[in-house]
């Protein structure tokens, strides 16, 4: 006999009545039928599982532990029912998210925040990495989304930019450019500029790298890996350096370190392209139901300067 969640609720029933009569009144069927059901489950596990006399009925020690045990198995079943319909249908699944170091502050919360307004059974797993890490593992099937910064294209991995913004400037209180409200990027030539390995995030590099020959001069560039908001500071403590980093990490690492300042950059300003990147060989409906939340949230928190970028 296989037992299933049907016969496992008729014995709940009679453990909580401890009255066949009762029981088979609450279940809606006849007192033998029960009787009949309770008998084969008990051949089936080999064990009595309650003592019967005319006045009363007890559960026996493998009763009790049964009693014990057949919610949690009933419960486990029809949590695993709910969550595969929810799945099939795009609302709830375990998503596994790599975001890049930048995005943890700002964006990767208004997101999740948005994930679980809009499907609150869905369970992130979200993990941190660097940009280029990101797209590899997309594509060996290690995550299910990821947000990176400047991704280059990689094949069988599909993207969107998802946030645009200006790349700021931080610096010391004490720094000769401090009292520099809108720093214009030529004003960079003789500063040592920190920004993460190129092989970290090629094409964000490369953009600030393009846009100071742009701007007549070739960067001296000092790069840092981990943690990035510590070693940042360390190195903007000295007074002598000056950061570059998109504004909302820019505003992030200011607000954890005392006495360093956030200022823009202008002519020509920097962009940064945040991208919301999936593999392209999993049209999951939960991925789906992610990006359709992710678009939204862009939209909600105005983060696209021209939204048909996107597309």
């Amino acid at each position: 006999m296989d037992i299933s969640p049907r016969v496992l609720r008729y014995f709940m029933a009679v453990a909580e009545e401890l009255h066949f009569g009762r029981a088979a009144t609450r279940l809606y069927i006849a007192q033998p039928s029960l009787s009949h059901q309770i008998r084969k489950l008990e051949e089936a596990l080999g064990t009595p599982l309650f003592v019967r006399s005319s006045r009363q009925v007890q559960l026996t020690a493998a009763g009790r532990t049964l009693a014990r045990e057949a919610p949690r198995a009933l419960a486990a079943l029809e949590h695993a029912v709910q969550l595969t319909r929810l799945a099939g249908a795009g609302i709830a699944t375990t998503i596994r998210l790599g975001y890049t170091p930048v995005t943890g502050f700002d964006t990767l919360t208004a997101l999740l925040d948005a994930l679980r307004e809009d499907h609150p059974d869905l369970m992130v797993d979200a993990r941190e990495f660097f940009s280029a890490e990101i797209s590899e593992r997309l594509r060996a099937g290690d995550l299910d989304i990821g947000l990176a910064l400047s991704p280059q294209p990689l094949a069988g991995v599909g993207g969107e930019i998802l946030r645009e913004e200006p790349v700021s400037a931080l610096l010391s209180t004490r720094h000769r450019l401090a009292d520099t409200p809108r720093i214009p990027v030529p004003a960079l030539r003789e500063e040592t500029l920190l920004l993460f390995p190129r092989h970290l995030a090629p094409a964000y590099y490369d953009g600030i790298v393009a846009a100071c020959h742009e701007a007549g001069f070739s960067p001296a560039i000092c790069a840092f890996e981990e943690p990035p908001v510590n070693a940042m500071l360390a190195r903007l403590a000295g007074g002598r350096e000056v950061g570059l980093a998109p504004a909302s990490f820019a505003e992030y690492t200011a607000k954890a370190g005392a006495g360093i300042i956030v200022r823009d950059l202008v002519d020509p300003p920097i962009l940064a392209e945040l991208s919301m990147l999936w593999p392209m060989n999993e049209p999951s409906p939960a991925i789906a139901s992610v990006l359709a939340t992710a678009r939204q949230c862009a939209e909600h928190n105005k983060w696209l300067r021209n939204p048909a970028r996107s597309a």
